[in-house]
């Protein structure tokens, strides 16, 4: 299975959702709160290719985007050959 990290803050309800659906894959994620840690920030729109808005989500290496994109991969049937590939 592949690392996912998401960048995210704590009043965030997309976050919320995205953490959601992943907890209840049974995916282990890590999270980058860039509210605490804001120097994250720049690291996060670097890799996010200037995304800025939380959440920003990556699978592996792969750019996922933020909550809505994740929600579409899940029901298009392309989130778990993501996370497996």
């Amino acid at each position: 299975m592949k690392p996912v990290e998401l960048y995210t803050t704590p009043t965030c309800g997309f976050c919320m959702m995205a953490k959601r659906l992943l907890s209840q894959k049974g995916i282990s994620f890590s999270e980058i709160d860039v509210a605490r840690e804001p120097s994250r920030r720049q690291e996060m729109m670097t890799r996010a290719n200037g995304g800025y808005t939380v959440p920003q989500i990556f699978i592996g290496e792969t750019h996922v985007g933020g909550c809505d994109e994740l929600y579409a991969l899940e029901r298009s049937g392309k989130l778990d050959p993501l996370l497996q590939a």
